[in-house]
């Protein structure tokens, strides 16, 4: 069913998160993504309320912070640098795949 596939896929990425939603996935304080989000260390758009609003893209990269940060007792921004790397390679990985080369 591969209209499936593409239906939900698009649904998810249409799909915009609150401060207290990504929080909540995440399992930390909305004061948490406050803060990663003043320091740049995520990104998410604001909406004519005031509120943020984050995609799916930016909730898989909170939680790569947030695994880093944990497991390696890393600063904030050394969490972010290494997330930055991690999407670096699956984006070099991607290409690869569309080049026929793995």
């Amino acid at each position: 069913m591969p209209n499936t596939e593409i239906m939900i896929a698009t649904v998810v990425e249409e799909t915009y998160l609150s401060v207290e939603q990504l929080a909540a996935l995440c399992a930390v304080e909305p004061d948490w993504v406050l803060q990663h989000l003043q320091d740049g260390l995520l990104s998410a758009a604001k909406l004519e309320s005031g509120a943020w609003c984050f995609s799916s893209v930016e909730l898989t990269r909170a939680k790569r912070i947030l695994t880093i940060e944990r497991n390696f007792d890393a600063l904030p921004e050394l969490a972010a640098l290494v997330a930055d790397l991690q999407e670096e390679l699956d984006s070099l990985r991607r290409q690869l795949l569309r080049a026929g080369k793995r």
